[in-house]
């Protein structure tokens, strides 16, 4: 069974990094059943420095995907 309420806190410890680091561009954060991860996607292109500096900020380990839709795409796997 999917535990929700885990989910929900670190969807928001997510959202405060980034608000934190890179103000408010966050453009999608979801939970993906599927993958069993929480799926971030920016509204801003990060270059992989950025990315990378970005993830050493995340409570538990961030995935860097690239370059979603609209901007840089990260992966929290649980």
């Amino acid at each position: 069974m999917t535990d929700f309420d885990s989910i929900w806190r670190t969807q928001d410890e997510i959202r405060t990094v980034v608000n934190a680091v890179l103000g408010e561009c966050i453009w999608d954060l979801r939970y993906n059943d599927q993958r069993m991860a929480i799926e971030l996607e920016l509204s801003i292109a990060l270059d992989d420095e950025q990315a990378s500096d970005l993830c050493c900020q995340f409570p538990l380990f961030a995935d860097h995907e690239g370059i979603g839709s609209k901007g840089s795409k990260f992966s929290f796997y649980l």
